[in-house]
């Protein structure tokens, strides 16, 4: 029988310089007493997720003092990347890597009998996230692989729920996209997807896989405030544990005091996003550009 495999999801971690005065948050000082309470973590975690939006600003610093944080965690860490991350800057700052810098960040591995498979959901310029057929195809051919084996989706923008298109695109995958990865994990024995992007813990069935949304490490939204986007003081990060009978996921929260940090009248959000998105998937992989709106 297949023992228990125990990870830390983490999302959102927003690493920057506390002065950015699109961070409003001091995520570095966030991710130091977060690595604290991992370091009491029991079992010992198998491997590490962090499932997007790194980086506030997408410089190539913010990526190297990342690593620095998580490489002596002495666990393999799996990164997807987010609407705030740049590519260019991810691949030279984590991975030392300066060839073919436009490239979608689409990996997959095997850790303790589990088959990871990530998908850069990014469109440069946007805040909603997309998919281009060329990754469905690299998907497909990952799917092939590792007949045997549980697989575990991980992408930072959480797939489109409903079965019509939302008023919010920007806050998830784009809707023909959701429904055509649905269409190719059926019967792929998916345990379950770890995303981000909207900074609330959120759990949800989609067509019977399991979808993880952390809060993440950066800021949360008040998910009661319903006329504006309303940021506030808190983090969080998930302790997964995946038995033979299926996964569960334990929050542990930061102790907050939920302060405001900032607020946007969500018809200008909305208005904005939906033209910048437009643009930007128009153009479907434009040069990077660094995102300065939350999410």
């Amino acid at each position: 029988m297949a023992r228990d495999i125990t990870f830390i999801h983490l999302t959102d971690l927003h690493i920057g310089s506390a002065d950015d005065p699109h961070l409003h948050s001091d995520t570095e000082e966030t991710m130091a007493a977060i690595q604290a309470e991992m370091a009491r973590v029991t079992p010992r975690p198998d491997f590490i997720v962090a499932s997007g939006d790194l980086s506030n600003a997408g410089d190539v610093e913010s990526y190297r003092r990342l690593k620095a944080m998580l490489d002596p965690c002495g666990v393999p860490v799996v990164y997807a990347l987010g609407n705030h991350d740049t590519r260019a800057s991810f691949y030279e700052g984590m991975l030392g890597r300066t060839t073919d810098p436009s490239a979608p960040y689409d990996h997959d591995r095997v850790i303790a009998d589990l088959h990871i498979i990530t998908l850069d959901s990014t469109t440069p310029g946007a805040i909603g996230g997309a998919l281009e057929p060329a990754q469905f195809d690299w998907l497909e051919g990952r799917l092939a692989t590792h007949p045997d084996l549980r697989r575990l989706i991980v992408v930072h923008h959480a797939p489109a729920l409903g079965e019509t298109a939302g008023d919010a695109p920007w806050r998830e995958l784009r809707f023909e996209d959701s429904q055509r990865l649905a269409e190719m994990l059926l019967g792929q024995n998916v345990v379950g997807m770890l995303c981000g992007h909207i900074h609330h813990d959120r759990f949800s069935s989609w067509h019977g896989i399991p979808v993880i949304v952390g809060q993440g490490q950066h800021a949360a939204t008040d998910i009661l405030a319903t006329e504006e986007l309303r940021m506030v003081r808190g983090g969080s990060f998930g302790v997964g544990t995946l038995r033979p009978s299926g996964l569960t996921v334990a929050l542990v929260p930061l102790p907050s005091d939920r302060a405001e940090l900032n607020t946007y009248p969500l018809a200008m959000l909305r208005d904005r996003a939906l033209a910048r998105d437009a643009d930007a998937m128009a153009a479907f992989r434009t040069p990077a550009t660094t995102d300065t709106l939350p999410g």
